[in-house]
């Protein structure tokens, strides 16, 4: 079955919680805090795989989950950072994130990969935040959650050549023809009704030549599904473009297609195309054969006329597509211009609103002090209101007009605002 788009829910692993732990041995009795750091999380990545050429095994399974990274221990023993997760999809994979459809990955050759879901830090052991004055520190960080995101993953094909045209006009029975592939071959519209790809073998060349669905008028908007199949001619680097030579007017089905393609994606229309007229081991077909090429020739394209069912002129044309093909670049991912560059922010930038009667404080650091931060533990919120002191954020809290007993939340973490706390610390170290 082939399934060429997806949605999907990632999230890495978080990292391991520090250690507050001292030193106990004998003749030793003082022994100073000695906790371990916990391990980072494990991160998910995509990766490209040659063996795979649908996202078939992502329809059921939907969420996947890195694993998280170890606590840390006494004797100064960090945690085990967790493993990361590798995720196989075909080669011509795009990633994007589903709430804002930003391009994060354009996954085009095998063995290309991306971080799309990033582990968390491990937290910090009791060793970290020792002072001349706080000898004993009877806490430790919290390990940071790990990134989760939904992704959407859409499949374009990776193929050099792309066979296109009306549906009945031949292109499986040429693809079967000229390949091992064996596509669903019948005399009715419409049988092909996915992708199938083959290789073809032209001398010491090979080419990767995909079977696109018959494209009818309106594909561009769905009709036909052919807004699903256009997707795959965005890969190719060359077209064939097949006519039936028993239609009524095979100039007026060219033009349908290449319309459909160019309501579809204008880059379409910048791919060459090889224009070839099937069917001519039947007589009617071969007696309006002068026409037909003398009008193609008007238009100044060359024809080529050929009968995937018996062969004639198959060898010719497939030598010809060969050739073409040796003077094209080869298949390049999304532009930058498409794919999201993520340009890292200041850790320290923040904002503070008010929502439906609770502050929100946003910002990668301030949201990292209150999630990591043991608040069970008072030496712990101490600090926690330190470092939020020295961000700024309480200066900013207070210019916003609030209170004791107001909710604020950082994240997914929420407290409340206690400013008489905060008065008796903000001045010791």
């Amino acid at each position: 079955m082939f399934y060429d788009q997806v949605t999907i829910t990632v999230r890495a692993g978080k990292g391991g919680d520090g250690a507050a732990t001292f030193r106990r041995e004998p003749f030793v009795p003082r022994g100073g805090p000695d906790g371990g750091d916990g391990g980072r999380g494990g991160d998910v990545v995509l990766i490209a795989d040659k063996d795979l050429n649908t996202l078939l095994p992502y329809k059921y399974k939907k969420h996947f989950v890195a694993e998280d990274g170890s606590d840390g221990a006494g004797n100064r023993r960090h945690g085990k950072a967790g493993e990361s997760l590798y995720l196989k999809v075909p080669p011509g994979t795009i990633v994007r994130d589903a709430e804002t459809g930003d391009i994060l990955a354009d996954l085009v050759a095998v063995g290309d990969q991306a971080i799309v879901a990033r582990g968390g830090r491990g937290g910090l052991g009791n060793v970290h935040f020792v002072t001349p004055t706080f000898q004993s520190p009877h806490f430790a960080d919290k390990g940071e959650k790990g990134e989760e995101r939904t992704l959407l993953l859409e499949l374009k094909l990776v193929a050099d050549v792309g066979l296109i045209g009306y549906p009945n006009v031949g292109k499986s029975t040429l693809l079967a023809a000229v390949s091992a592939a064996r596509p669903k071959i019948a005399d009715y519209p419409f049988t092909t009704i996915t992708p199938n790809l083959g290789v073809v073998g032209v001398g010491d060349d090979s080419f990767v030549l995909v079977d696109i669905p018959g494209l009818i008028e309106g594909a561009h908007a769905g009709k036909g599904l052919g807004d699903a199949f256009l997707r795959h001619a965005e890969r190719t680097r060359l077209l064939i473009h097949m006519l039936d030579g028993l239609s009524a007017d095979p100039l007026h089905d060219l033009d349908a297609v290449n319309r459909e393609m160019s309501l579809y994606a204008r880059d379409l229309m910048s791919k060459p195309q090889i224009v070839v007229v099937n069917k001519m081991d039947l007589a009617e077909v071969r007696e309006r054969w002068p026409a037909v090429q003398k009008a193609l020739q008007k238009r100044g394209q060359t024809a080529f006329a050929i009968s995937a069912a018996t062969g004639q002129g198959v060898n010719e044309l497939m030598q010809a597509v060969s050739r073409q093909l040796r003077t094209l670049p080869s298949i390049s991912p999304a532009s930058q211009e498409e794919v999201r560059i993520f340009r890292p922010q200041s850790d320290d930038a923040f904002t503070v609103e008010r929502v439906r009667g609770a502050f929100v404080v946003r910002g990668r650091r301030a949201e990292r002090i209150v999630e990591t931060a043991d608040l069970d533990n008072p030496f712990a919120r101490r600090r926690m209101m330190i470092l939020l002191h020295r961000l700024g954020v309480t200066k900013a809290l207070t210019e916003a007009g609030i209170k004791d007993g107001d909710r604020v939340r950082f994240g997914e973490t929420e407290i409340v605002w206690d400013g008489s706390a905060f008065d008796t610390i903000i001045d010791k170290p």
